[in-house]
């Protein structure tokens, strides 16, 4: 798994966007395996719910790194 996208060009004077592990594993259950929310909550073992919180953040930051040329870190500790 990739750690760090960085588009081209980058801009370096905006501060990085933060991806962390839950987000990703969402965003790899639902669009990669092609699971419904439900499904990829019981493999979590959190909520529809929350999956659809993860989701929506991690998608949202994948286009703000697009649209915005901000570097994306992927699988930060969020004590970091």
């Amino acid at each position: 798994m990739a750690r760090r996208m960085i588009p081209e060009p980058a801009d370096l004077d905006k501060a990085p966007l933060r991806m962390d592990l839950a987000e990703m594993e969402a965003l790899r259950l639902v669009d990669i395996e092609g699971l419904y929310q439900e499904q990829a909550g019981v493999a979590m073992g959190v909520s529809r719910g929350t999956v659809w919180r993860l989701l929506t953040s991690a998608r949202e930051k994948i286009a703000r790194s697009i649209m915005e040329g901000r570097i994306l870190i992927i699988g930060f500790n969020e004590n970091e």
